[in-house]
Order: structure tokens, then sequence, then C-alpha cells
């Protein structure tokens, strides 16, 4: 079986209060993307990766890969309107019979045994998804009144989101929805149960300022 890794690089940083698309900022020296990179490329999986990016953005960081030497193959796919768009050009740019793992590109502390993990649930189970339990309490806000909801049934739910790219191809046919909030989204729409694998802790999303100062601490440990 052929193994592939999206990695999806569409974020504008806006909520990161900086100009620099998170996904380019520095973590340890090293733009957060290349992290993110180094992690598919090192895990016993060793996945074709494709990285979806916008076309703006596509000549800075092949400048950013030339001023820090970086050398990991990976093919460049163009990025489109919204999420769905991009994930979608890089699945139907597949041609063989793989199994698929999307990723968002500024998760970069994503451990190799995680990523292995999840292809080999996938060619089990046909697809999986990391996700981790919510260790806080949960309400739901709904027609202006707030409900308690069962903490141990609440699920957190991260990337990599591994698939046949039989399914995905089927489920990326789709016209764009608004509820499209991942891929697994995507899939379950046309009929899909979706399976969950422990995902981690430390799998974190750069979203906010405090993120790329957490992923520092977890990197020095």
């Amino acid at each position: 079986m052929k193994y592939y890794a999206i990695i999806v690089a569409g974020g504008s940083g806006n909520r990161m209060q900086t100009e620099t698309p998170k996904q380019f900022l520095l973590l340890k020296n090293l733009p957060v993307l290349m992290h993110t990179i180094k992690a598919f490329a090192q895990s016993e999986s060793q996945p074709k990766i494709l990285l979806v990016l916008n076309k703006e953005q596509q000549a800075y960081w092949q400048r950013l890969c030339d001023e820090f030497n970086f050398r990991v193959p990976h093919q460049v796919i163009d990025g489109g309107t919204e999420r769905f768009h991009s994930v979608k050009n890089a699945v139907y740019s597949i041609e063989e019979d793989s199994l698929v793992a999307i990723h968002d590109a500024v998760r970069p502390l994503v451990s190799k045994k995680l990523i292995d993990s999840c292809y080999q649930a996938a060619a089990l189970q046909g697809n999986v998804i990391a996700a981790v339990q919510s260790s806080d309490s949960v309400r739901q806000f709904k027609n202006g009144k707030t409900s308690a909801l069962k903490r141990d049934e609440i699920y957190l739910v991260q990337t990599p989101q591994t698939f046949s790219i039989n399914v995905l191809k089927e489920a990326y046919n789709q016209e764009f929805d608004n509820h499209f909030t991942d891929d697994a989204s995507v899939v379950e729409s046309i009929g899909y149960n979706i399976n969950i694998i422990e995902g981690e802790r430390s799998n974190l999303k750069i979203t906010y300022p405090i993120d790329l100062e957490l992923a520092e601490l977890l990197l020095k440990h």
C-alpha cells in the first residue's frame, strides 16, 4: 500500500496578531511548517508529501527552503478558496491506490508514532482520525440557554485524519458546504462512519500567540 500525506497550509495568521502566516513563523529557529513536514518524512510510513499552499505564498516558501537549506522532498499543490478546495486539489492529484493522511500545517508537534498509528488503523478500519477526550467540563449554548454535556462523550478532533484515496475522491466529488469543518465531516456527509484513534495532548494547533510559546516549551523537553 502506498502512503501519502496532504499538509494543508492555508492559514492567514490573523488570530496570531501578525502579518506573517502562522505556518511560516519561527519555532525553535525553524518555520513551523518545516517541523510538520519533517515529522512525516521521519515516520516509518515514509509517505509522499503533498504541501497545499496558496499560489501567492509559494515563492516565499521557496525562499524559506533556500534560506534554511530545507531539502525534505515534497510536492507543492495550489491551494483553493476554502480548505475544502485545497484538499480536493491534492486528493485529485493522487492517481494510485493509497492511504492518505491529511494534516494541518500548524500542528508541528505531531509524533512519528501517531502518524504511523493512523496509517495502520486506517488500513484496518478504512478511516481514522486522531482525537483526545475533553479534560474540561463542556457546556452547549443553544437558543439562549446553556446545558451540560457528558465530558466522557466529547472528543476534541485533531489531525492526521486518514482515509483511503477512493473514499476521499468520492467525498470530495460533492459540492462545498459551509458545515464542513474538517475532512471527517466531508467523508461523514456521504454516509461513512468515522473511527477515532487516541491523539496526543502535545499535538496542539498553533492558532494564538500562546500556542507558539507552548510549542517552544514542549520542544525543549
